[in-house]
């Protein structure tokens, strides 16, 4: 069995579909001779945007995990800020910013680079150095966001020039949708580059979750990179027996996660405006997480009923994603968007309901739902919402392809012990 040690911040107790890809990691991963090692944050000092207690039931019996303190600017801002929250993935939490918002991510977009939680930074590779030399680490897997972690990994190479680092990074870095919103100056840029570069260039092996992520990376460096695509996917046993949910005799377009202010809502509101006449009063839209101020106004303004459900726990999600007729999947109309590949995406496949994609015809996602035969990607066409929506709802079709099996974390956690016992 191979002992590997995996840097990550986000862990249960913390929330989210980012917690999902690690966490599943470590059920599968002993089957095929790897032993992983956890290092994570004491969440006494995380500042974690969800936070899902329920998830401590899926961290394995047998899995060491190693917890450190952590001090951070964030943990500040939630004592100060308006709503006493952390800011979500896109700021979803967080309406029209006001003159304190637009410091504060002035502030985090040009003096806390690459990010506010690298307070963990200082705290994790000291741990890290100890766990090292205890434990006889060879390889080292860090996993991002938040992408200063990777900066942990990359100090520890350099310690420790002999150990094999894998760098997973499962969102773009200096091109992250979100960017644009924290008032970077060139310097900020600048320097926020010159780190994602240096990571980049020196991890043994780098590790993200679609090919158009894959380019941007390989963009950044000179020599060819070592870099392998290992999408998120899907537990089966999460979708074993799911618990029904009352859809109130009516159809129901879902949308399951953080609904960002980037995301393009008016789209669907205007094709769901076309087809009201219709499905007025026969549709249900339901929201499961948090959704942002703008996206409610907009939603605001349907003939339709609409159901808010504050976040839930993982399992209560995948119940509302098995009880919906339709399952909608957003991708924001940004340059560089068709890497974008949520794993939420593969979950809604395990749930063999019809997506409806708002995102790039020529996008990761858009490739996989046509290939697993499970919804259309409507590009950002109000037109196309509204017929793909009163196509499916009319036919109600069920999905019959089991592509997306492909999918199932297993067989992703099987593709990484080949690649380690490899590297």
């Amino acid at each position: 069995m191979k002992k590997v040690l995996v840097i990550t911040y986000y862990f249960p107790p913390s929330g989210g579909a980012g917690v999902q890809r690690w966490l599943k990691m470590m059920k599968f991963l002993p089957e095929f001779g790897v032993e992983p090692i956890v290092l994570t944050v004491d969440e006494k000092y995380a500042s974690y945007p969800q936070v899902d207690l329920s998830l401590l039931n899926d961290v394995p019996a047998n899995l060491t995990v190693y917890r450190t303190k952590s001090k951070e600017i964030l943990s500040v801002y939630k004592k100060v800020s308006p709503n006493n929250e952390v800011p979500y993935g896109g700021f979803a939490n967080e309406p029209q910013p006001n003159l304190f918002q637009k410091v504060a991510r002035f502030i985090r977009g040009n003096f806390f680079l690459p990010d506010p939680r690298r307070g963990w930074n200082r705290y994790a590779y000291k741990k890290a150095c100890q766990i090292i030399e205890e434990e006889n680490i060879s390889t080292v897997i860090t996993t991002s966001p938040p992408h200063s972690t990777q900066l942990v990994g990359l100090k520890l190479k350099k310690k420790y020039p002999t150990i094999t680092w894998i760098a997973d990074l499962r969102d773009p870095w200096t091109e992250i949708y979100y960017n644009k919103d924290l008032y970077q100056t060139s310097w900020a840029k600048n320097k926020n580059l010159r780190y994602e570069r240096s990571v980049l260039a020196n991890a043994n092996h780098i590790i993200t979750v679609s090919e158009d992520c894959a380019r941007l990376f390989s963009n950044k460096v000179v020599a060819t990179l070592p870099i392998t695509v290992l999408p998120n996917g899907y537990d089966p046993d999460d979708f074993a027996n799911p618990t029904p949910v009352s859809n109130h005799g009516k159809k129901v377009l879902s949308y399951v996660g953080v609904f960002s202010p980037q995301y393009p809502m008016d789209v669907l509101v205007e094709g769901l405006k076309q087809i009201a006449d219709v499905w007025s009063d026969k549709l249900l839209l339901r929201f499961v997480g948090v959704v942002c101020n703008e996206a409610k106004q907009l939603l605001a303004t349907l003939p339709y009923t609409i159901e808010y459900v504050d976040y839930v726990p993982h399992a209560k999600a995948i119940d509302y994603m098995c009880a919906a007729d339709v399952l909608l999947l957003c991708i924001p109309d940004i340059p560089n968007n068709q890497g974008i590949l949520t794993g939420k995406l593969f979950e809604y496949l395990a749930a063999q309901k019809n997506i409806l994609l708002l995102g790039p015809k020529e996008g990761a996602a858009a490739t996989i739902i046509e290939k697993c035969q499970t919804g259309s990607c409507c590009a950002y066409s109000a037109t196309q919402v509204a017929s793909f929506l009163d196509a499916t709802l009319q036919a109600d079709t069920t999905i019959s392809s089991t592509n997306y099996q492909q999918y199932s974390r297993r067989y992703a956690a099987q593709r990484l012990a080949q690649m380690i016992h490899a590297v």
